[in-house]
């Protein structure tokens, strides 16, 4: 695989979670997004585990590119 990490949106996923743990996909090819499903396989990127103590509202980043992941930093500003 090459050309990883894709960007599957260039803003964030606004997501409503409950407290729990939780895989963010690093490469992009997730059909779950923006949740990891497996299908960095190979890829040599693994997916990102966070845990909230309660429900949330958390802006997931879809560029791929932030500097604080599994979290939106405003990276998809300047692309």
């Amino acid at each position: 695989m090459t050309n990883l990490p894709i960007a599957t949106q260039n803003e964030p996923y606004q997501v409503e979670l409950e407290a729990g743990d939780y895989k963010w996909c690093a490469c992009g090819l997730s059909q779950k997004q923006p949740f990891c499903d497996g299908a960095h396989s190979g890829s040599g990127l693994h997916s990102v585990k966070f845990s909230l103590a309660e429900k949330e509202t958390k802006f997931l980043c879809g560029c791929r590119q932030t500097k604080t992941p599994p979290f939106c930093d405003g990276s998809h500003s300047g692309l």
